[in-house]
């Protein structure tokens, strides 16, 4: 009967374990992808209660955030330090249950991001998903002793080093360069119009709601018997009422306004939404996204120069999109003399299209061709054919990271965690295991 026991308390054990592993693996993985994306949306947060001056410290929190979820996930799955690990996963979700159900019941921002960009689940979601998560977390409290540890406490040093540096290494890199993985709605092939829109028989239905006062009551009407025409209800409000949920457009906040500066580029003479030409141009179109144009980076403007000019001379458009202010913009153009085009975009729009300031975009009716940051801009040597002869209009060719460059990455990781397993193995693999329990580590 005690051996039944103790093995169905295993049985409980090892799925918990399993189970707060895959997430937080999964989790911590995805967003180790693209930190930056995961620091946006720490700068989201620190906005909604308040915080906005702490936004120079997002990344740091971002990369913190991403590579000790990665690393606790890893530690559990190896059984690497049994007793800290648990304590630590449980104080976490002690934490953020709680919390998730604050921002499911008030809504500040309607993404909690837990998932990266890679899997987007409502607030009531992930709180219920840290309900499932807290209750294994309280079973590896107690009955840590059970979890199955991969390595010997001899090497628990050396496997979590590796697995700590090489969690905020990767962080670090995928904050350098463009994500590893392209979550986002505008990666390579998506097609931005279809993107913008949903079937109308799939999409909310709103009702427009106008609130009228009349003797010092407030009254609601809908489009249908407002009183317009009655002068002794004075209207009050008007707001959009859902009656009906549906799908929301991947993309509801994209335009491009253009900016028409005078000769001597002091002012902007004129502005106009091209929103809709860009999209349905089929000419291959350029798109330099820059969201600050103060804060960019500019080492390889010169490549962006350079398909500035040939996109001038292969009768292409080339546009430079910011949402820096247009002051700045002109500033900017009078100190590096670029001959851009400069069109305004939504600045968290810039943001979700290129984590890299500045990066470069091609588009064709609407679909992006390819991407760039702005270290592998294409240089001027590389651009001395028309685009439809280049690699780079077939981006299905180039060296963009596929599944198994991904598989391979992960092998990686783990070949050297295999050589020390069987290292661990020849030194201090144990012959025999006590019959009444389980041997427990010293270092716990």
């Amino acid at each position: 009967m005690g051996q039944t026991k103790s093995m169905i308390e295993k049985a409980i054990v090892e799925v918990a374990r399993i189970l707060l592993a895959a997430t937080f693996i999964f989790s911590g993985f995805v967003k180790s992808i693209d930190p930056l994306g995961t620091a946006y949306k720490v700068q989201d947060y620190m906005t909604s209660f308040g915080f906005s001056e702490l936004h120079q410290f997002a990344l740091p929190i971002s990369i913190a955030l991403c590579a000790g979820e990665l690393c606790l996930g890893i530690f559990m799955l190896f059984g690497l330090y049994r007793k800290w690990t648990s304590r630590l996963l449980f104080i976490v979700l002690l934490f953020m249950t709680p919390l998730t159900l604050y921002l499911a019941i008030t809504n500040p921002v309607k993404d909690c991001g837990c998932f990266g960009d890679a899997l987007i689940i409502t607030n009531w979601q992930t709180f219920f998903k840290n309900i499932i998560l807290l209750a294994c977390s309280i079973t590896t409290l107690f009955w840590y002793e059970k979890i199955m540890n991969i390595f010997t406490g001899k090497f628990y040093w050396l496997v979590a080093i590796y697995i700590i540096a090489g969690g905020i290494v990767f962080c670090i890199f995928n904050t350098i360069n463009e994500p590893l993985i392209d979550f986002r709605p505008y990666k390579i092939g998506a097609n931005i119009p279809k993107l913008m829109t949903v079937e109308e028989n799939k999409a909310p239905v709103y009702e427009n709601t106008f609130i009228y006062k009349k003797d010092g009551v407030e009254k609601e009407f809908t489009e249908d018997n407002y009183p317009w025409q009655d002068s002794t209800w004075i209207f009050v409000d008007r707001y959009n009422k859902l009656i009906k949920e549906g799908e929301e457009p991947v993309i509801h906040d994209f335009s491009i306004n253009r900016l028409y500066l005078n000769k001597d580029k002091t002012e902007i003479e004129a502005e106009e939404d091209i929103t809709n030409e860009v999209l349905s141009d089929s000419n291959y179109i350029f798109l330099m996204i820059a969201y600050s144009l103060t804060d960019m980076r500019i080492n390889n403007l010169d490549n962006f120069e350079d398909v500035n000019n040939y996109a001038k001379d292969h009768q292409y458009k080339f546009y430079c999109l910011t949402s820096s202010p247009r002051d700045t913009i002109i500033q900017f153009e009078n100190d590096n003399i670029t001959n851009f085009d400069f069109c305004l975009t939504d600045e968290r729009t810039l943001k979700t299209i290129t984590r890299s300031n500045p990066g470069l975009l091609l588009i064709k009716d609407g679909i992006i061709i390819n991407k760039w940051g702005d270290k592998k801009v294409p240089n001027e040597k590389e651009l001395n054919r028309p685009i439809e002869e280049l690699p780079i209009a077939h981006p299905e060719n180039n060296q963009a990271p596929t599944t198994r460059d991904i598989a391979n990455l992960i092998l990686l990781f783990f070949i050297p965690l295999a050589v020390v397993k069987i290292l661990d193995a020849v030194l201090y693999h144990r012959k025999s295991i006590t019959p009444k329990g389980e041997q427990k580590n010293k270092s716990e």
